[in-house]
């Protein structure tokens, strides 16, 4: 019985030394090695990560990468928890709504892509098609998105609106947050009714009701997706790619570490630069999550303990 059950695991573990273990493991031993791929990998000790703990451009995708992290996850989760209560309400028609939150999280990434790079236009996009009636009247331009390095603000002097091209990318992910809404809806509805009710009795209002109820039953989902999202938010690649046409642009305002490991390994041909930058990006995403843990053993609540 045991040889039988064997045969039945060894292609799931043949494909997991081969496909993750192997690929894993090279990754580190090439961070530690001057490897072009067309070359045979020579020993370079620490120098990789020694260089890019001096490459401007590595901080400055680093930096990008965890405030694009912040500006995506954090919005998002707030709109998902919105959209949760909202989908939570007894309306007609709740079950269109719900599908229409998710369908947007089952776009391919290229078309979702295509259909903000078309939004985010600043001559003939969408949004500033809507922002430019109401801009005009009182005599301010509208934002050039994707196009502008800077970040957030008004600029009162030369009255433009300031939205860069790092909180637009930010902007795009919220397209995809109906995915959380609909994991916070499935516990909204798994929450007792006598806590409902026992909040009834002693006159709790809505926000009381949210606030003493609601989110401990919903922390552990939040603390899911804030997992989740981490991993995400940092491994995030194609649409700034497709965005800036892998430029990272304007002025790598929107180049983040992922956009960075493709250029140096497959454009560069630094294939151990690039190992060194991956593991720096794993590093810092196992420290974040393992902060975010830390944190919930605190602030977490588990029906039953």
């Amino acid at each position: 019985m045991k040889a039988r059950a064997w045969l039945f695991v060894t292609p799931w573990i043949v494909g997991l030394c081969v496909f993750t273990l192997y690929p894993f493991a090279a990754s580190l031993y090439y961070s530690f090695t001057d490897y072009s791929v067309l070359k045979p990998a020579t020993p370079a000790g620490l120098a990789n990560y020694t260089e890019l703990a001096g490459d401007p451009i590595f901080r400055r995708a680093l930096g990008n990468t965890v405030m694009y992290s912040l500006l995506a996850l954090v919005p998002g989760i707030l709109v998902a928890l919105g959209l949760a209560k909202a989908l939570n309400t007894k309306v007609t028609g709740t079950s269109f709504y719900r599908s229409a939150i998710y369908i947007p999280h089952l776009v391919p990434t290229v078309a979702s892509s295509i259909l903000w790079m078309w939004m985010l236009n600043a001559d003939t996009g969408l949004l500033n098609a809507l922002l430019r009636p109401v801009l005009d009247v009182i005599g301010w331009r509208a934002p050039s998105f994707l196009q502008d390095e800077r970040f957030l603000g008004l600029d009162f002097q030369n009255k433009e609106v300031i939205f860069g091209a790092l909180p637009s990318l930010a902007l795009m992910s919220l397209w995809g947050c109906g995915q959380m809404a609909i994991i916070y809806l499935a516990k909204l509805q798994d929450v007792p009714q006598d806590l409902y009710e026992a909040a009834e009795l002693d006159g709790a209002g809505a926000w009381a009701v949210f606030w003493n109820i609601e989110l401990p039953q919903l922390s552990p989902m939040i603390l899911f997706n804030i997992v989740m999202g981490i991993i995400g938010t940092f491994q995030i690649f194609a649409e700034p790619y497709i965005l800036t046409g892998g430029t990272g642009g304007p002025n790598y305002a929107t180049y983040l570490v992922p956009m960075f490991i493709y250029q140096h390994a497959f454009e560069y041909q630094r294939m151990g630069y690039a190992c060194a930058a991956a593991w720096i990006l794993f590093g810092l995403i196992a420290l974040l999550t393992l902060v975010a843990f830390r944190i919930g053993q605190r602030r977490v609540y588990y029906a039953g303990e």
